[in-house]
């Protein structure tokens, strides 16, 4: 039986021939405890659960940033809030007012800004103002339905600088109308004449009666209340027309018109309408046209602005020269500038020019349209070049033959003098 008592050198020579695989005869073979010390792949081993745990806390905390990121770069906004619509009285001239999203306090890093849109039913455009504030006044034609809308606008870091928009939000308003639509007054029409003074006309409306009082009614931002035309235009004892002056600050503003009629047997229905004062301008002709022909193709013409209020930066021109070909019928060339008041054509053949003229209108600088002014009144001939030359000639022949002719009374003036008298101032020869 072999015993663990066995002890010193020999036991430890046992081991390792035993170690070796070559145990020696006689003596027992023994296998010591392994060194768990020399055996260093166990602790590495042991920290694998360690550092996958380490890597799964933070993949979680990566997916949670990118919600959090996701989150806070919102793809829509919130639409605004109770938008509502009141008539204050002036004819039109509506307010419009709206609460911020409910969500607005928590994007301190973007702007929020309103896109609000309006017209009257039946309009094809929206007329659009951008804004910060919750409440707008615009202007509409009453006897339509108003029809408006909004929506929110978020720019800024919390976007990652894009805008988002929110869906849109409707509301609409008609006042309680008055009367039959053929009781409205016809064809009415306004002129705003050389930027002093706006003339409005219009006739009665059908089956109106001869008694009817007409009024007009005007509204624009900076007066407190609607005025009533003071200066009407009369027929056969019927206001068919208004004259308003002193309106410089209504221009670029909505004015807001109601013309209504009153008769002791009937409701007449009211017109509204909105007009923009520089969309209704028509200046007064130009002035001063000078025409010269310095050389024989070519025609050079000068003019001056209008006089009156009209802003000279604001003005277009057009040019028609009426060309005589040898038909019977002269044919009109149009040439149009922006704001020169000086123009040189160049003329290919010799035809003659019998007429030159210009006219100007706002241009599209100053406004979206506006009226042509009437023609200049002087209609200036210009001739071929031959025409010139006998025009040039005839004069000189005239004044040669009155020369002549006065040399030939002042001899038979000295004739009839008696000799030694000296010829005094020939009255009555």
């Amino acid at each position: 039986m072999q015993s663990w008592e066995q002890r010193g050198p020999g036991a430890a020579e046992e081991l390792s021939a035993q170690h070796r695989g070559t145990p020696r005869p006689g003596r027992a073979s023994l296998r010591a405890p392994q060194d768990t010390r020399h055996r260093p792949a166990q602790p590495l081993m042991s920290l694998l659960p360690m550092a996958s745990q380490w890597i799964c806390a933070l993949a979680t905390a990566l997916a949670w940033g990118c919600a959090a990121a996701s989150s806070s770069s919102p793809r829509t906004a919130a639409a605004p809030q109770d938008l509502h619509i009141t008539d204050p009285g002036l004819l039109g001239s509506l307010d419009i007012e709206w609460k911020p999203p409910p969500n607005a306090q928590t994007f301190n890093d973007c702007t929020v800004k309103y896109r609000f849109e309006h017209h009257s039913a039946g309009d094809r455009d929206w007329k659009v103002i951008f804004t910060k504030k919750l409440k707008v006044r615009a202007g509409f034609d009453l006897s339509r339905i108003a029809e408006v809308r909004v929506q929110t606008l978020l720019e800024g870091r919390c976007t990652d600088g894009v805008e988002v928009q929110s869906d849109w939000i409707y509301a609409t308003f008609q006042v309680p109308l008055q009367g039959k639509l053929e009781s409205e007054v016809q064809n009415f029409h306004c002129i705003y004449h050389d930027w002093e003074y706006l003339k409005c006309t219009w006739q009665p409306g059908l089956l109106t009666p001869r008694s009817v009082r007409y009024g007009l009614y005007y509204w624009y931002e900076g007066l407190d209340h609607a005025v009533q035309c003071d200066t009407y235009v009369q027929e056969h004892g019927v206001n068919i027309g208004c004259v308003l002056q002193n309106l410089s600050q209504a221009e670029y503003k909505d004015l807001s018109i109601c013309v209504n009629g009153s008769v002791a047997t009937a409701l007449l229905r009211p017109l509204y309408i909105t007009l923009r004062l520089h969309n209704l301008a028509k200046p007064s002709p130009p002035e001063q046209l000078v025409v010269s022909m310095p050389a024989a193709q070519e025609l050079h013409l000068a003019w001056t602005p209008p006089s009156g209020k009209t802003p000279s930066q604001c003005l277009e021109y057009e040019v028609q020269l009426a060309e005589d070909d040898g038909e019977d019928k002269a044919s009109w060339a149009s040439v149009s500038t922006q704001m020169e008041t000086t123009l040189t054509i160049y003329r290919a053949n010799q035809s003659h020019v019998s007429c030159v003229r210009v006219r100007g209108r706002t241009n599209i600088f100053c406004a979206d349209q506006g009226f042509w002014s009437e023609w200049t009144q002087e209609c200036f001939s210009v001739s071929r070049k031959e025409d010139k030359q006998l025009f040039i000639l005839v004069p000189v022949i005239l004044s040669l033959s009155s020369s002549l002719i006065m040399f030939m009374l002042i001899g038979q003036c000295k004739k009839r003098s008696p000799a030694g008298k000296p010829l005094h101032a020939s009255v009555g020869c």
